[in-house]
């Protein structure tokens, strides 16, 4: 080995062993702050069970009366199904639907259930009627209450036929049969917390570095800049990858979600995501000058467009127009359509190469702007 190669060999050690030396710097540093750690695994933990327990469109002990005007065997045997069922709870009865709407408006009840005259005598010529009264201030609510009351007594009508050729409808749920609400929120919060996370952290880190002075002296040390973006990225890049592991074994473990589909996709989706969020976050540090503003921007630009617009909370093609074409350029959309595919409906790779194309895209011109705007000298 020629002199020449024997130096090029002993500078590539020096370069990897300062380069090596920036990413522990970064990572103690994280590790020692108590709040951050707080922050990146506490928030995960909290917004899994908020999301899970205590935040939930599923229907379930919903405060249901029976006007009794017209009850017989068959409206009786509905009620007694309505009230085993976990859905609905019999709170009392009413004797005219007036007096059933009374007791709605006063919060006595949910739902009210009437049915017409001679119910049963009915049952094989279809002139049977049912009403539902129902409060409607929150109308998707109400509208499951009914869905819901309705497959029970469909259910309880054709027992009732017993052989009859005129069925109800029958309607099958797939990949949700028990409608769980926390098998559509947990893609959502992996799409919000790791990007919020991601690039948060990251423009603060790199902006406090501006704040401080520090930055100019790590600007003039032999490592290159892109070497030195990437060693305040890998510390966050190695966090995010251990709470997505901490969002998946508390959905599946503690929240009953399953993952139907291969974990090695969703893993390598959710890493190009992380990827996408840590090239954000690089781009905020560039475009502020100070923690304060680094995080106003981090929460203007991400928190409100993923929460509103990204189909986590409210289906985006029920949007405007507007809106839907909005929606089109807010990451979280994308993920979380991919994860629900993905976790949810146990699908393949083949059948997310749009959303994978999308997030593809965004990160390389967000990676492209980011490193392009990046200044070897602060200003």
């Amino acid at each position: 080995m020629t002199e020449n190669e024997l130096h090029n060999r002993h500078a590539r050690h020096l370069y990897g062993k300062a380069f090596l030396s920036f990413v522990v710097k970064e990572t103690k540093h994280i590790v020692r702050d108590k709040r951050t750690m707080l922050i990146l695994f506490g928030m995960p933990v909290v917004m899994m069970l908020l999301f899970g327990f205590a935040i939930r469109t599923d229907v379930k002990d919903v405060k249901t009366i029976v006007v009794t005007s017209s009850v017989d065997h068959l409206t009786q045997s509905i009620i007694d199904r309505l009230d085993a069922s976990e859905y609905f709870i019999m709170t009392g009865t009413a004797a005219t639907p007036a007096a059933a709407e009374r007791m709605i408006r006063n919060q006595q009840a949910d739902m009210a259930v009437i049915f017409s005259r001679e119910f049963a005598n009915h049952r094989f010529d279809g002139d049977m009627g049912v009403q539902f009264i129902t409060d409607a201030a929150d109308p998707n609510m109400a509208q499951q209450y009914v869905n819901y009351a309705q497959s029970i007594i469909s259910a309880a009508i054709a027992n009732a036929r017993q052989g009859q050729s005129r069925q109800p409808v029958n309607t099958k749920m797939l990949y949700n049969p028990r409608m769980e609400s926390a098998y559509n929120f947990v893609p959502g919060i992996m799409g919000m917390l790791l990007l919020l996370i991601c690039a948060m952290m990251t423009s603060i880190s790199i902006v406090r570095e501006k704040e401080k002075g520090t930055m100019e002296v790590l600007l003039v040390s032999p490592v290159k800049p892109i070497m030195i973006i990437l060693a305040k990225a890998i510390p966050y890049l190695l966090l995010a990858l251990a709470i997505l592991v901490t969002i998946l074994l508390m959905s599946f473990y503690v929240l009953g979600v399953p993952l139907q589909g291969s974990i090695c996709w969703i893993m390598a989706v959710s890493l190009l995501y992380i990827l996408l969020a840590l090239s954000l976050g690089l781009l905020i540090s560039n475009l502020t000058s100070s923690q304060l503003a680094a995080l106003l921007m981090s929460a203007m630009v991400m928190l409100l467009p993923t929460v509103m617009l990204s189909g986590m909370l409210f289906p985006v093609d029920s949007m405007p127009a507007i809106l839907r074409w909005i929606s089109c350029i807010v990451p979280a959309r994308w993920y979380i359509s991919a994860m629900r595919k993905l976790m949810i409906m146990g699908v393949g790779i083949g059948s997310v190469m749009q959303e994978v194309a999308v997030l593809t895209l965004m990160t390389t011109v967000l990676l492209t702007v980011s490193l392009h705007r990046f200044k070897t000298r602060l200003e």
